[in-house]
């Protein structure tokens, strides 16, 4: 699927603001984004947030999304004396400038894993790098796990760039395609209509485990959420199909190597089509950033899935022996 969104200063609104932070800071900035998805809750229009870690192997720079209903509530948030006095608080965290891109219209760029490409266009050069960039869309439709691509143009008041998200189905694809000659061949074919450019990445590991919708109530949560429901569903079906799929492919004769992928193969549709449906309606009041908005709640639903790990330990110890 391919789209292309068209300037819509009335509708949704989403802010992807990318931050390197200091060496031996991530708790403190962990707390402090913290504190800031707390107080962008109370703004009018706020419909979710999300933080995504730094990814392997690049520099500290951490990406956090803020979704509004409207254009005009994510500009009072951004201009916001609230968000003033967090950026200050949060100053001595920060190693430089953070860039942040506004999308405009268009669907939440929450798929597995995103690219958000900003581009500083020349004066009269518009009509011709709407051109190049219809280009780029044919090329990347011939990519391994394209997904979809969306155009967001300048947003007045707010920002003067032209943003382009595209998504792969995995990181390995969308590194294949930015690290492409093809790609390299359009970028310089394209360098004249543009005076500088920047590409931020977003994803998340479990990110297609955890979808709520887009109501102001839903969200994504956090990774250390993600990865501890995760656990709770992955570790009895590992347990259980060790002791029974495990023993079956053994009778069977099956290569150590193959039984494993098969089990895994098994393990991640129980997960993704039976438990972790049953683990997002349980842990709901835990999981949904708009209803975990105390701490009181997120340790509860912290300390309710730790239980549920002792117990099942403890019940596969007395019938494991």
């Amino acid at each position: 699927m391919s789209t292309r969104a068209s300037p819509d200063p009335g509708g949704s609104a989403t802010v992807v603001i990318s931050q390197r932070v200091r060496a031996g800071r991530n708790d403190d900035y962990r707390r402090w984004q913290e504190k800031t998805n707390e107080v962008v809750r109370d703004f009018e229009g706020f419909q979710g947030t999300e933080m995504h870690s730094p990814a392997s192997g690049a520099e500290n720079e951490w990406v956090v999304i803020f979704r509004f209903s409207r254009v005009e509530q994510l500009r009072h948030w951004l201009e916001s004396a609230e968000r003033r006095q967090l950026l200050e608080e949060g100053g001595p965290l920060f190693d430089g400038p953070a860039t942040q891109e506004v999308l405009s219209g268009g669907t939440p760029a929450d798929d597995v894993v995103t690219a958000v490409v900003s581009h500083d266009v020349r004066p009269g050069h518009e009509r011709d790098f709407l051109h190049w960039q219809d280009k780029i869309l044919k090329e990347q439709e011939k990519q391994p796990g394209f997904m979809g691509s969306e155009l967001f143009r300048p947003v007045k008041g707010i920002q003067d760039r032209w943003v382009v998200a595209f998504r792969f189905d995995t990181r390995q694809h969308l590194d294949e395609w930015l690290d492409s000659d093809a790609r390299r061949r359009l970028i310089e074919e394209g360098r004249g209509h543009f005076d500088s450019y920047d590409v931020r990445k977003i994803g998340s590991a479990f990110g297609g485990w955890f979808r709520f919708g887009a109501g102001p109530q839903e969200g994504v949560p956090p990774n250390w959420k993600q990865a501890m429901s995760v656990v709770l569903a992955l570790y009895p079906t590992v347990m259980i199909l060790e002791l029974t799929a495990g023993d079956w492919f053994k009778d069977l004769g099956v290569p150590g190597y193959i039984a494993l992928f098969l089990s895994n193969v098994l393990s991640v549709s129980i997960l993704t089509w039976l438990l972790m449906p049953l683990v997002n309606r349980a842990l709901a009041f835990w999981l949904l950033p708009g209803r975990a908005r105390s701490v009181r709640v997120h340790v509860a639903g912290a300390a309710v899935v730790a239980v549920c790990y002792l117990a099942i330990i403890t019940v596969f110890g007395l019938t494991t022996g």
